[in-house]
């Protein structure tokens, strides 16, 4: 792994612009992704340094992968690097709640935050070998044995493929706490689970299965959204298969504590540019993504009500 020195985000008065002023690139920006490659996070915070090259935002900005416990060894990580404005944390509604059923000292309130980027429906998804054809066929024989039929998710307990599995099993009369769900870290490891039936399903965001769905190798049962996702076009909603229920999780990017406002600025303002890129707009439309862009104390007044609310529903359940 490599090493992350705590230095500064403006190492020159170019690199202190919004990247779209005429000033030069942003350099030296790292982003870590706290769970393994080809996870959403993942795909994420790849697509977002890739969008900030092509876009003359900023140069030769990194990725690298810092994964367990659900992403709280990345949170430490990230909140040990007390200001680090160089450095900034891919996450999202997962980190949420791992941070308490992880029992972390570290949580997302200690950091700061940058800049909510998307939200994304969930997909219900099979091998292309599945017994299972419709949503129908599976929630059929998931309510006859619910321990019998194992759904994976690529997030800890309390993140949104927990959290999926756990209102889709209560929206279609299964106590959620027979509901037997495996957890991997992410959708690297998620993805062997489902090709390899080691699971009778998968319950995560449908975007970090689209090569395999393009492929043939995954079947998407449903997707949660309120409305037909063009991406995966030929698959029904859940509300239109007569099942009562939306999800969406979202992704956001943090930095460590105690960074300047000047680092600060020049991260927020540099995702801002991004955002507004045509290059970004695209990525949206191909990967199905909803745009869901707020920045700044914006973003940190949702991230104190969404700690709030996993908070208190973990609690309930007993997981935190």
């Amino acid at each position: 792994m490599l090493a992350v020195s705590a230095c500064g985000a403006t190492a020159d008065k170019a690199e202190s612009g919004s990247g779209n002023t005429g000033d030069k690139p942003v350099t030296g920006l790292r982003i870590m992704v706290p769970n393994t490659p080809g996870s959403g996070y993942d795909v994420t915070a790849r697509t977002v340094a890739q969008v900030m090259q092509d876009s003359k935002v900023a140069s030769g900005a990194q990725v690298y992968n810092l994964p367990g416990a659900g992403g709280t060894v990345g949170l430490q990580r990230l909140v040990n690097e007390k200001g680090n404005g160089k450095l900034a944390m891919q996450m999202g509604l997962g980190v949420v709640g791992s941070s308490y059923t992880s029992k972390s000292a570290a949580t997302l309130t200690d950091t700061t935050p940058l800049a909510k980027l998307i939200e994304e429906a969930g997909a219900i998804v099979v091998s292309k070998d599945s017994p299972y054809k419709t949503i129908d066929d599976l929630v059929t024989a998931w309510k006859k044995d619910p321990k019998k039929v194992a759904v994976g998710g690529g997030s800890s307990p309390g993140g949104p493929d927990h959290l999926l599995p756990m209102q889709l099993a209560e929206a279609v009369g299964i106590e959620p706490k027979k509901v037997n769900y495996i957890s991997y870290d992410g959708g690297g490891e998620l993805l062997p689970a489902i090709l390899g039936d080691k699971i009778a399903f998968g319950a995560s965001g449908f975007g970090e299965f689209l090569d395999q769905i393009e492929a043939g190798q995954v079947r998407v049962l449903a997707v949660t959204s309120e409305k037909p996702i063009d991406a995966v076009k030929d698959a029904p909603t859940l509300v239109d298969s007569g099942i009562d229920l939306v999800f969406t999780n979202w992704r956001g990017i943090v930095a460590p504590p105690g960074i300047t406002d000047e680092q600060k600025k020049t991260w927020v303002d540099s995702l801002t540019t991004m955002h507004d890129s045509e290059q970004w707009k695209a990525e949206l439309t191909k990967r199905g993504w909803t745009d869901a862009f707020i920045t700044g104390d914006e973003f940190g007044s949702f991230l104190k009500e969404q700690d709030k609310s996993v908070a208190d529903l973990l609690t309930e359940l007993g997981l935190a």
